[in-house]
């Protein structure tokens, strides 16, 4: 057995990622049916296996915490409001890339604690890279399952830029983009949390996300990219932050990988109606 260079929970977290991706990839293999959610968002078995499966073994972790997932009908504000800490969790995001079966979908599990995420664990089930992270110990990939931990980082910010974009949501944002990064940028289209992971490990510089995100689609994403040197920042320049308010919904956003630079100052100088 291989060293681990962070905590028994993180590691738990970890392989309960692991086992929920091979839920998915038995759904993945054959053939399923799409049924619609009330707001017409796609939902399979797969997504409901890998809910089943981390509900069960989060339940087996430390303290019971409540969790918030996006197969489950979340706790009302009243009572989620007293919340310090819980597991925000997405047991599938990028269905409709599963749907596609491009394989750009992720299993993400985060615990926030008093609003912030601390912990995250991304795994994307088809090529089997884990993402993990938590407070203080690291950003760390795992490239295929028994695999030994490489510890990722961000990249200082490059020109022309690299920007991780959306496979599915289109090129929302191209304005504003030159103005935080200048002309001529790449652009690395891919779903779900897999964007934030490309700025993690130095592969991409930022993700700009105008419209609308759930907290599940982002936590465990932005503890990987924070662990890794980089941020998860508001169009006003402020960290995206988790359980606010009524709403899942998370304010449009950008991912950065270098810190230093004061994007706070160049989101407050830009015109966010390009």
């Amino acid at each position: 057995m291989s060293h681990v260079p962070f905590s028994t929970l993180l590691q738990q977290v970890a392989a309960l990622a692991r086992e929920a991706g091979d839920a998915i990839l038995v759904v993945y293999g054959e053939e399923f049916e799409v049924q619609r959610k009330v707001d017409q968002s796609p939902v399979t078995a797969a997504d409901l296996a890998a809910q089943r499966v981390i509900t069960a073994g989060l339940a087996q972790l430390e303290g019971g915490l409540p969790v918030i997932s996006e197969e489950a009908r979340a706790a009302a504000w009243s009572e989620r409001r007293t919340w310090t800490r819980y597991w925000l969790v997405d047991p599938l995001d990028g269905t409709r890339e599963f749907i596609k079966r491009n394989g750009e979908f992720t299993v993400n599990i985060a615990l926030i604690e008093n609003h912030e995420p601390v912990l995250g664990a991304v795994l994307a089930p088809v090529t089997g890279e884990l993402y993990a992270a938590a407070r203080g110990q690291g950003a760390w990939l795992q490239s295929q399952v028994d695999a030994p931990w490489q510890r990722i980082a961000t990249r200082d910010f490059s020109q022309p830029a690299t920007v991780a974009g959306s496979r599915s949501h289109g090129g929302a944002g191209t304005a504003l983009l030159e103005q935080l990064i200048g002309e001529g940028y790449q652009s690395m289209p891919l779903g779900s949390s897999l964007k934030f992971c490309l700025v993690a490990r130095g592969d991409a510089d930022v993700y700009l996300r105008r419209g609308a995100t759930s907290e599940w689609d982002t936590a465990a994403a932005q503890s990987v990219l924070e662990e890794a040197g980089g941020a998860v920042l508001d169009l006003a320049g402020e960290p995206l932050r988790y359980n606010r308010g009524d709403s899942l919904i998370n304010p449009e956003f950008i991912a950065v990988g270098d810190s230093a630079v004061d994007w706070k100052a160049r989101l407050l100088a830009a015109d966010l109606e390009a």
